[in-house]
């Protein structure tokens, strides 16, 4: 379908928005997902700080390519979308669990992260980091360790003599 020039000149200038404030974009395949379904994700990911764009891929080459990443951009076959946010992490996360959400509807072809072009797999990758909440529970759970199980051998030392 044609668009006309006033309204690919509006959508340039949100790519353009999107490359510039984002730390991280995720190219995103979602051929078969239902209206419902689209708006349900939409919401989703606005609330967690991503912001979602459907756009002609000439136009998003268009103007990813001002943006000087390093590498070369993934093949996008397909309806592609752009995920994006200021967060680092958040874009590849939340795709990923509409993924597994919406098995063969939505699906992650690459992106952008520090600076580069990634591919599918090291998107995917990146998705799988746990959030700074969790890492940090982990690391205060592993600082923690040691002391619980001193705590233990000492108990268990008490209990020993006192019997």
């Amino acid at each position: 379908m044609a668009i006309s020039k006033g309204k690919k000149q509006e959508i340039l200038q949100k790519l353009d928005t999107a490359r510039k404030s984002a730390e991280t974009m995720v190219f995103v395949k979602f051929t078969g997902l239902k209206g419902v379904d689209t708006t349900l994700m939409r919401r989703t990911l606005r609330e967690r700080g991503v912001g979602y764009i459907v756009a002609k891929k000439t136009l998003m080459e268009r103007v990813l390519s001002e943006g000087g990443y390093a590498g070369t951009p993934p093949e996008l076959p397909g309806e592609v979308a752009l995920a994006y946010s200021a967060d680092q992490i958040a874009p590849a996360q939340s795709i990923q669990e509409f993924q597994k959400k919406y098995k063969d509807a939505v699906s992650i072809l690459g992106g952008v992260f520090a600076g580069s072009y990634k591919n599918k797999a090291e998107m995917t990758e990146i998705a799988s980091i746990p959030s700074l909440q969790v890492l940090r529970g982990m690391f205060a759970q592993l600082i923690n360790s040691p002391r619980q199980r001193f705590a233990v051998v000492l108990s268990k030392v008490t209990e020993t003599k006192s019997a």
